[in-house]
């Protein structure tokens, strides 16, 4: 991999995690329970420009819409689930002009057909993150057995995302790469040191933004979350659900309260895990996401004795901390071998694969623990495997729900959760163009974070040339919206356990589910008590109350 490629891999994680206040990603493990930067309700409240997403109260009724809302999928069997296909309008503004997306579905019947209740449609996470994917590599596990008895389940890939047609189509990163221009000190660094290393970024990220509107151009103005929350009513109408019975995980929250806010009156039940805090701007998510990522690296460094015992690279918190130190210096200096191979792990493999390990702290504390391990004795290998970067391919740090899903055409689809996470990131929160604000932001970030705050802010720069949409910063605005639960992770890196407290101030009724623990999200990740109020509320709509903590 080039040292473009390598980069822009790094900065993909933490770009998830920005966009998730996403990686992608970020939701549970689809093949089972996963251990999948500070803010209040007052931050939150200071934030006074307001654009809530608008729409009619019954959109089935436009007619130039009526005919997307009456369509009834065509499920046809695939392996052990039901597949199918949705129509929408590509634009919501002019959906008589033709251009339609067709977005994958995918179905698990409910295993109690008479006590069924409905549809239950989720969104693992990303943006980028597949639905059909999610499901058709084992995510039914993710739900608890009341839900699954009493719901159909049902995925999708939103506008864009994987098996959509179309989808975001920016390249490979080698395709548009020209050679590394970012030499000297800063070539192995997350982080440039010089202007040469600052421009260089620049360049690369103005270079990825005009290959994408070269390959999508067309489609980027359109792939935002308020379309796909539109999107999302459709497929409720499809469904034959009067109501929305809804579930997202880490940017599905997001999704989740923009529908929300689109149509409160047709909200049966949400559920909004790893929340995402609609009234920060883009500098704030950043300067959060850089905060949550160090203290889940400091909560590593405490927890490990108990999650990985013998395995911990070394006999304290405070070694652990100075060993992962020391590996940042010698990366950037010098990377490390990996067997069998040219390429070496610099400073943003590290990065990246430590970062990845924060979202799955149960599964992962203990492989990354071995790989500190080996790396401080001089050997890569096992971090450029935790990283992704065994076959030479990039990765986002999502959780599995990229690629895969076919539709119910069944044929594979390309990951493109990378380029999505930037297309609707750019879209739906405004970004400056002047490169001055990203720097100014990235030496904020470092005071604060170090490398992991300055990462997230270089992250960004991508959106510094994007297309741009018309949603701001606001805080919720759902009158009539029904009780919603949010819960929220104590120690959750993507997503701080700050922004759901905000979030479920912000919301009617909302009611604030706290897990104490580390890792991103908390349903489908084995924790009893989660899985309980969390099954309870969408079968019974039970209600949680002030102060839960599992």
């Amino acid at each position: 991999m080039n040292h473009s490629a390598s980069r822009r891999a790094a900065l993909a994680l933490v770009l998830s995690a920005v966009v998730a206040a996403p990686l992608a990603a970020c939701g549970p493990d689809p093949a089972g329970p996963r251990a999948v930067p500070p803010s209040t309700a007052a931050t939150a409240a200071a934030t006074t420009t307001t654009s809530a997403p608008t729409e009619p109260a019954e959109p089935a009724a436009r007619p130039e819409l009526a005919a997307f809302y009456r369509q009834q999928p065509a499920w046809k069997t695939c392996g052990e689930l039901r597949c199918a296909t949705l129509t929408v309008p590509m634009d919501y503004r002019h959906p008589e002009d033709g251009r339609t997306f067709t977005l994958p579905l995918v179905r698990s019947a409910a295993t109690d057909p008479a006590g069924r209740i409905g549809s239950l449609v989720f969104n693992p996470g990303g943006p980028g993150g597949s639905g059909v994917a999610h499901l058709k590599e084992g995510g039914i596990s993710s739900f608890g057995d009341r839900v699954r008895a009493r719901f159909d389940i049902v995925g999708f890939d939103p506008r864009g995302v994987a098996g959509s047609r179309p989808a975001v189509d920016c390249g490979r990163p080698e395709q548009s790469a020209e050679p590394d221009r970012n030499v000297g000190p800063d070539r192995n660094a997350v982080v440039p040191t010089t202007e040469a290393g600052r421009q260089a970024l620049l360049t690369e990220a103005d270079r990825s933004a005009a290959a994408c509107a070269a390959r999508s151009g067309e489609i980027l103005p359109h792939v935002g979350t308020e379309d796909a929350a539109r999107d999302l009513d459709v497929l409720r109408a499809a469904m034959g659900d009067p109501k929305l019975s809804y579930l997202g995980w880490s940017y599905g929250t997001y999704l989740g309260t923009v529908y929300g806010e689109l149509f409160p009156q047709r909200v049966r039940a949400l559920v909004l895990d790893g929340a995402v805090d609609p009234a920060q701007d883009w500098s704030e998510r950043v300067l959060r996401s850089g905060v949550a990522f160090r203290r889940a690296v400091d909560d590593y460094a405490d927890g490990c004795a108990a999650v990985a015992g013998r395995a911990c690279p070394a006999a304290s918190p405070a070694g652990i901390r100075k060993l992962v130190a020391d590996l940042y210096e010698r990366t950037a200096r010098k990377p490390l071998r990996i067997d069998g191979s040219t390429r070496r792990v610099d400073q943003n493999l590290l990065h990246s694969a430590l970062t990845k390990a924060m979202y799955t702290p149960e599964s992962q504390w203990k492989p990354l623990s071995e790989a500190l391990r080996s790396a401080n004795r001089g050997n890569g290998t096992a971090l450029a495997e935790l990283a992704g970067d065994t076959s030479g391919s990039t990765d986002d740090g999502g959780d599995g729900s990229g690629g895969g899903g076919g539709g119910d055409r069944g044929e594979p689809v390309p990951d493109n959760s990378e380029a999505v996470l930037s297309a609707v990131n750019c879209l739906d929160i405004p970004h400056p163009a002047d490169p001055q604000a990203y720097w100014s932001l990235l030496d904020r970030a470092r005071q604060q974070s170090g490398v992991f705050g300055a990462s997230t802010a270089l992250a960004e720069l991508d959106c510094r040339t994007w297309p741009k949409g018309g949603t701001t910063p606001h805080r919720v605005a759902a009158a009539g919206l029904p009780p919603v639960l949010v819960v929220g992770t104590t120690g959750d890196p993507a997503t701080p356990y700050e922004d759901a407290q905000s979030l479920a101030a912000q919301l009617p009724g909302g009611m604030l589910l706290t897990h104490k623990g580390a890792g991103h999200t908390a349903y489908g990740r084995g924790n009893a008590c989660v899985d309980g109020a969390v099954d309870g509320y969408l079968t019974g709509l039970t209600a949680v109350q002030p102060g839960t903590t599992c």
